[in-house]
């Protein structure tokens, strides 16, 4: 087998040291032939979006003239019309993939710095007079430092001068360009900074007559209003769209002839079940690249996409959602599934309140799958199912929620540990401070009254139940008590197995108005599980009377009393 370069982006070095590589060729053909001007496609992170975006500037840039050569084999050479076009286009390539800062100053001086690199590499423009001198002052004026009205159309003046220079329009290639967006939203700037690349892109993108062609890639579709309110000319490709769904990420057949040709062919299930589960449009089994070719270099499963960033969006959308995203969250991890609408269209402001965008985030950011959707018959308006798209971003999830606790020193091993040796005295020890620690934590930060904190923190705690304990227990949860009312039963995975109890916990808000305190709390919650029959379940899969618990978890404020 070719030698796998990880994570080398650049198209000429793995043709030009014939390293092992997918042909995605026919997407120049695609793109081309769509005749759209201005293209936003977006993908899941490490689903090769440079990479293609390197092989794009490779086959039509003028800096790359007669360089057939790094295409002979592929499937593009095979047509002698685009054999003609290639080399003979002035390409303008931009990324903002490190726009990574905590402040709005920080993040646009980074992208002066990019445009000021960009201008440093076209300083042949400067050369005879091509330039009049209003313009040479122009190109001077661009630096780190520079205003940002003058950030704002100095790509669109580098596309004038590019055309003039070469009698030809100009092809713009800008990968990543949301990663500022998402920044911008992490750090508390996100107005600034959508006001900034709306502008941006309205001189570049809307009616420049020096721009022939454009394609900008990311992971998220920012919302129209946002930064593309002024673009009439954009053609959007989403993870729903069936448009160059194969040109993204490995298809199985792809996958499964890597396999093969490294010896690995008896591993295809076990890769199925680690790594597929990505669907573009109405197109299933894609698998994403970085797990692939990781996969076929070292030999041995890991979460390597999953595991290649710090999912820190994520985290915070799960850990402070409200708790209704929570109670999908422990039917997504039980390997169940979930319907709901979905807004492409991402308003990062909105991520705060709405359940549909957070849903729509973590599809679009690959975490989730489509499984199936239904049209209501009279609205018309789809929704969807979605699914946890595979192992590897189960394990994910599940080392994400472990570290909602073990990450915060809230004795939350300690309490397990009490839970299932019976020790009481120290469950209540230790649930009071986990509950004083992380009470907080999955809070939103909008202060929610002293109800429904409670809620929002035994939610998460059943999360951390669930991915703890899943070696030994299956985690099952009756949502149907009643606002307040939270029904948890951990039940053996073996029901044999005489070292492991079965636990049924309730748990209840102190109510001042019908409970004197919280052992009055306590003893409604133990007559709630004897009155509903919980046992009933355990005892028909085997698991003896003696062996089942009954807790009872009472809630006032930040103070738990279990008995």
């Amino acid at each position: 087998m070719k030698p796998i370069s990880i994570g080398r982006q650049s198209f000429a070095a793995i043709r030009e040291e014939d390293c092992f590589y997918i042909d995605k060729t026919d997407f120049i053909k695609e793109w081309w032939e769509s005749q759209d001007d201005v293209t936003l496609i977006t993908r899941p992170r490490r689903f090769g979006k440079t990479l293609n975006m390197n092989m794009l500037e490779c086959f039509f840039s003028t800096q790359f003239a007669n360089r057939g050569d790094l295409f002979e084999g592929l499937s593009i050479w095979s047509d002698e019309k685009y054999r003609k076009m290639q080399g003979t286009y002035p390409v303008i390539t931009l990324t903002f993939a490190d726009v990574k800062s905590n402040t709005y100053e920080a993040a646009i001086t980074r992208i002066k710095q990019n445009f000021t690199e960009l201008y440093n590499n076209h300083e042949f423009l400067l050369e005879g007079n091509l330039l009049n001198e209003k313009e040479k002052e122009q190109f001077a004026a661009v630096k780190p430092d520079m205003r940002n009205v003058d950030a704002e159309v100095a790509i669109r003046a580098l596309t004038g001068y590019l055309s003039r220079y070469y009698g030809k329009r100009v092809i713009i290639l800008l990968d990543e360009y949301d990663t500022p967006l998402q920044e911008a939203y992490i750090g508390g700037y996100w107005e600034e900074m959508a006001a900034f690349i709306r502008s941006l892109f309205n001189v570049t993108f809307k009616t420049n007559p020096h721009l022939s062609r454009a394609i900008l890639t990311g992971i998220t579709r920012v919302s129209k209003e946002s930064i593309f309110s002024d673009l009439n000319n954009l053609e959007v490709v989403t993870t729903t769209s069936d448009a160059y769904a194969a040109m993204f990420g490995f298809t199985e057949e792809e996958v499964f002839a890597a396999l093969e040709e490294a010896g690995m062919s008896d591993q295809k299930e076990e890769v199925k079940a680690w790594y597929d589960g990505f669907t573009f449009g109405k197109y299933h089994g894609i698998y994403n690249p970085w797990s692939i070719t990781n996969f076929l270099d070292k030999k041995k499963y890991s979460a390597y996409w999953a595991d290649s960033s710090s999912n820190a969006l994520v985290n915070t959308l799960i850990q402070t959602g409200s708790t209704d995203t929570k109670k999908k969250m422990e039917d997504l991890l039980a390997g169940g599934s979930i319907w709901t609408g979905l807004d492409e269209q991402i308003i990062y402001k909105q991520l705060d309140g709405n359940e549909e965008a957070i849903w729509s985030l973590l599809l679009a950011s690959g975490y989730m799958k489509v499984e199936s959707y239904c049209v209501h018959p009279r609205t018309k308006i789809p929704r969807y199912e979605l699914k946890i798209t595979n192992f590897e971003v189960l394990l994910m999830f599940e080392n994400m929620i472990r570290l909602w606790f073990g990450g915060r020193d809230t004795k939350y091993q300690d309490f397990v540990k009490a839970l299932l040796a019976g020790d009481l005295n120290a469950m209540n020890h230790y649930m009071n401070k986990i509950a004083l620690a992380t009470f907080s934590f999955f809070d939103t930060g909008n202060k929610p009254s002293e109800r429904t904190e409670p809620e929002r923190f035994y939610h998460g705690f059943v999360l951390g139940l669930m991915v703890d304990r899943r070696d030994d227990y299956v985690v099952l949860s009756n949502r149907e008590s009643g606002y307040g009312r939270y029904d948890v039963i951990m039940e053996p995975i073996d029901p044999s197995d005489s070292r492991l109890p079965a636990i049924i916990i309730e748990f209840k808000v102190y109510d001042p108005g019908s409970e004197d305190s919280l052992e009055d709390t306590v003893r409604v919650a133990h007559a709630q599980i004897l009155k509903k029959g919980y046992d009933a379940s355990l005892i028909s899969k085997g698991v003896g009377q003696d062996r089942i618990r009954h807790y009872g978890f009472a809630f006032e404020g930040k103070k738990v009393l279990i008995g």
